[in-house]
């Protein structure tokens, strides 16, 4: 479904990502893992669209996508929850869930989708006529995966969905993520929390200095050596 291929991507003169390249198959979920400041979330934010790899390919569906702007590519099936949620906090969790409708066809299927969002996080309608700053932290973080949603994606990109969730919570979250994938939605996770993230996944990237040193079965990285003493303190 997704293929990256040796991109090289800098902020100004500064090169974050050296020759990345990972795939993932329709209906997997594969995570990239890596100590703060790898270029994981540069990583993310060049397959949306929101930064372009100076050299190298990015494949959505067999359409190369690396110079699409993010808003084509969202059109193209992608989402991307972004880190530290990115929610409007002075509109209403209904209004945040109808703004990532905003596509032409999700906008023709937003009634729907609200209700399978309402269904997978009863809480969100709860607090629909709620303002997005008043929910907990555990709830901005489902109304980030249910905005996401709205957009009907064929690939949902997370980055740091546990990040600052109670260990109860982290745990709610990737339930929702497997969740997501048996309905058939392909997933990217960036992860802090290994343990869970490798737990959760088909296979895994560890990214370390912008570069990918490892790659595998999820289950052979939380059994690889290096994974085991960087990650997981055994």
């Amino acid at each position: 479904m997704l293929e990256v291929k040796g991109i090289n991507v800098y902020y100004g003169p500064l090169q974050v990502l050296f020759d990345v390249s990972l795939s993932v198959k329709e209906k997997e979920i594969v995570t990239v893992i890596g100590p703060n400041g790898a270029g994981k979330t540069t990583l993310l934010k060049t397959i949306s669209g929101l930064l372009h790899p100076k050299s190298g390919s990015i494949r959505f569906l067999g359409e190369e996508i690396s110079s699409l702007s993010a808003e084509v590519v969202v059109r193209r099936g992608v989402a991307h929850v972004p880190e530290g949620r990115g929610l409007f906090p002075y509109m209403t969790v209904l209004e945040n869930l109808q703004l990532g409708a905003y596509t032409k066809e999700a906008r023709s299927k937003m009634k729907e989708t609200l209700e399978e969002v309402f269904e997978l996080f009863p809480r969100l309608k709860e607090r629909k006529d709620q303002l997005a700053y008043t929910l907990s932290g555990g709830e901005q973080q489902m109304l980030a995966i249910g905005r996401a949603l709205m957009s009907r994606p064929k690939l949902l990109m997370l980055d740091e969905p546990s990040q600052g969730l109670a260990p109860k919570l982290v745990k709610s979250v990737m339930q929702t993520l497997e969740e997501l994938n048996a309905r058939g939605i392909t997933i990217l996770l960036v992860e802090q929390n290994v343990h869970h993230a490798l737990n959760l996944a088909d296979r895994g990237f560890v990214l370390e200095n912008g570069r990918v040193v490892l790659e595998g079965a999820a289950q052979e990285l939380l059994n690889n050596s290096h994974v085991k003493s960087a990650y997981l303190g055994i």
